[in-house]
This record gives C-alpha cells, sequence and structure tokens, in this order.
C-alpha cells in the first residue's frame, strides 16, 4: 500500500521532505496558507555550513547535508539552487580569541571537518581590514539561493507525482485508535493522510499543537542587510569567530555578530542579528546601524557602499538549539520536522531524508534514525501523560 503523506509547510525544509518522500514512493501533498518559500526560508542568506557546528548532533545532520546538496546540484543543475561551494572564513579579533577559534576547530577536524589554519587571512580575502592575527578556512563551506532552492526541490517533487494543495491547516483528522488519517484546512479540505510531516518553520509549535502534538518551537528575529550591486569583492562567506557563541546563546537579549558574503547577483549580505521579541516585526534602525558598523570594520571598503535594503524575519529554534525531526509518540502519524533555527536551509536536504527515512522505517539516501536520535521529540516529553516540559 502507497503511505500517503501530507506535508505542512512549503519552505526549503517542507519542500525537501516532499522531494525525498516522493522519491521514495510515497503520495505526497503539499500545503501551505503562502507561496512557496515565504516565511523564513525567504529571510535567510542560504547558508550551507559546517564551519559554526559544534560536534555532535547537529553536526552529523549538517554533513550529511552538505552531501545532499550536492546531489542535488547534480540532480537538479546547481544554477537552479545557485549552488556555490564558496568555502567560509572564520576570523578572530584577538589573540585570546584566535586560540579558543583553533581550539573548537581542532574539535571539529577531530569529527570529520576540514578545517584549514590561515595565519594570514589577507591571502583569502584582500580586501579584510589589517591586523586580524588568523582564521580559520572551512573549504566544505557553501551557499544555496533559499527561494530558488525551495522552489526547484518542490517542483522536482511535483514532476514526480507530489501535489500543492494552498491552504492553512486547522487541526487533524484522526482515528479511533488516536492516529491520524488526515488534516482538515482552515478552508474545510480534508486532506487524507497515513502521515502528516510538521515542516511549519517558525510556526511548527502552533501547527503542533493543531495537530495534538506541540513542540517548543518559539521565534528568534534576525535583521540582514543588502547593498548595492559591485564586483566581486568578497570571496568566501566570512564571520568573525563569536557568531557561533551567539548562535548557541539562550539570551533573550539581542545579539550581533560580523557575517559578510557575496551573492551571484553582486550584492553583499550582512548578517548576522539575533533577539527574541515573539513574531515583533519592527523594523530597528539601531540594530541596522549596529550591523553595518560591525561590517564596515572587517571589510572597510564597506564604508563607502550603498544599503539598497534591509529585511527581518524569525528563525524558529526550540530550547536546546537543535531541531526536532522524527514522530510524535503522542499522535502516531505526526511526524516533525522543524526548529532548526538559522540553520534549517543547510539542514533541509539531510532532514528530508530522516524524515523519509522514518516515515520508511529504514535508512533513506544516508539517513537512519538509529544515528539521529537526540532530535526526536520525545526529549521534550517528561511525563507519563506527554506533557511538554
Amino acid at each position: 500500500m502507497t503511505l500517503k503523506v501530507v506535508v505542512v509547510g512549503a519552505g526549503v525544509v517542507g519542500a525537501a521532505c516532499a522531494f525525498h518522500a516522493v522519491s521514495a514512493g510515497m503520495d505526497v501533498t503539499v500545503t501551505d496558507r503562502g507561496p512557496v518559500g515565504a516565511g523564513t526560508t525567504s529571510r535567510g542568506e542560504g547558508n550551507v555550513l559546517l564551519s559554526d557546528k559544534a560536534p555532535g548532533p547537529e553536526l552529523a545532520l549538517a554533513h550529511l547535508s552538505r552531501t545532499l546538496w550536492d546531489e542535488a546540484g547534480r540532480e537538479l543543475g546547481p544554477d537552479s539552487l545557485e549552488l556555490e561551494a564558496k568555502g567560509g572564513l572564520v576570523v578572530a579579533s584577538g589573540v585570546e580569541n584566535l586560540a579558543a577559534l583553533r581550539e573548537f576547530a581542532a574539535r571539529q577536524e577531530a569529527a570529520g571537518v576540514r578545517v584549514e589554519q590561515v595565519d594570514r587571512v589577507r591571502d583569502l580575502e584582500p580586501h579584510l581590514a589589517p591586523g586580524i592575527p588568523g582564521g580559520v578556512h572551512y573549504p566544505q563551506d557553501a551557499q544555496v539561493q533559499p527561494v530558488l532552492a525551495a522552489a526547484a526541490l518542490l517542483r522536482a517533487a511535483v514532476r514526480r507525482g507530489a501535489r500543492f494543495h494552498p491552504g492553512e491547516v486547522a487541526g487533524a483528522v484522526t482515528g479511533r485508535d488516536g492516529r491520524v488519517t488526515g488534516v482538515r484546512t482552515a478552508a474545510g479540505d480534508v486532506l487524507p493522510a497515513d502521515a502528516v510531516v510538521n515542516a511549519a518553520g517558525t510556526w511548527g509549535g502552533e501547527v503542533g499543537r493543531r495537530l495534538g502534538a506541540p513542540v517548543e518551537v518559539l521565534p528568534r528575529r534576525g535583521f540582514v542587510l543588502v547593498t548595492e550591486p559591485l564586483p566581486p569583492m568578497v570571496r568566501h562567506k566570512v564571520y568573525s569567530a563569536d557568531y557561533v557563541a551567539n548562535v548557541a546563546s539562550s539570551d533573550a537579549g539581542l545579539e550581533t555578530s560580523c557575517v559578510v558574503e557575496g551573492t551571484r547577483g553582486g550584492t553583499i549580505l550582512i548578517g548576522a542579528s539575533r533577539e527574541r521579541v515573539g513574531f515583533d516585526t519592527t523594523m530597528n534602525t539601531a540594530v541596522v546601524a549596529r550591523l553595518a558598523a560591525q561590517a564596515c570594520r572587517l571589510f572597510p571598503f564597506l564604508r563607502g557602499v550603498h544599503l539598497m535594503r534591509a529585511y527581518r524575519g524569525f528563525r524558529p529554534y526550540c530550547p536546546d538549539h537543535l531541531p526536532v525531526v522524527g514522530p510524535d509518540p503522542r499522535v502516531p502519524g505526526v511526524v516533525h520536522a522543524c526548529g532548526h533555527e538559522g540553520a534549517g536551509i543547510g539542514l533541509a536536504p539531510a532532514t528530508g531524508a530522516l524524515v523519509t527515512a522514518h516515515l520508511l522505517g529504514r535508512p533513506w539516501r544516508g539517513a537512519d534514525p538509529a544515528a539521529h536520535t537526540a532530535l526526536l521529540p520525545d526529549r521534550f516529553l517528561t511525563t507519563p501523560g506527554g506533557a511538554p516540559q
């Protein structure tokens, strides 16, 4: 019997889930209340990173995802994704900072990440400010254009038989045994399903609640600045070493760390900020000014460059900063694929493969559920009744 799967969310994670599930022979319907890639996917830089991840569950998923992005590029065409294996350069602001960075890189290297110590960072990035004591080059880091990538994965899924059904999920339809048998949309449509994948990004917590399987996925607002188009000036993704600490921080207040990279179109993207303000979309000019100042200190030529725009969005994070990927024990048939924070674009292909492996009950495209138990939703369930922490 062909497994019927409804994927809730048409961002890059949902598109990857649909792509892998339909490739495995499942009957797939994708539903979303908005256009493809219109949520967090459209508000990111397209990072496909190993450099910012400590050894552990997320790095293991990132390793697999890096391989699967290359496979997707070969299968769909790298131009359809704007996949660039540009590499990353992490720079230190001082000697003590450099020692900590290199210790972190050594642990990553022991976990299988390719790292190259760099003393003369301006050999790799000639326009960097003078006086930077050193850094680490990560040749495996890459970038995609996130909305193009989501659209390409979903188009490929549709070519293989998947369907897209616009609509907002209002709740789950379940049988007498409590197993999900479909979802009900706000318009009253019922989409039959043997399994429902919650790939709703920042809204994953709310969608989980509507499905009877709430998970603690919270929004973390971030800003990205976009410059006018320029000749190639920044060769890699370049960021300061404190970016890694900010990613892992649970502080509610504003945190910024310098991240600069170029795009194929010639614009330069500048980030990154993080703050817990709920779903407040207010344009905060102080944050924009702070990010711009940090970028100008790293790349002085930016002082004479015009900003074209600034945009903001919400990163969906879980309290332990790991995504939640796998079946929910409270509602048989519900599978979560959300909470990736700022790494969702990079981790999307591996998440899709892992969700498919859970649905199949066996490994799929290198994803083995037995190897990723730290991502399961039951880590948040502490009581016999399955109540969240």
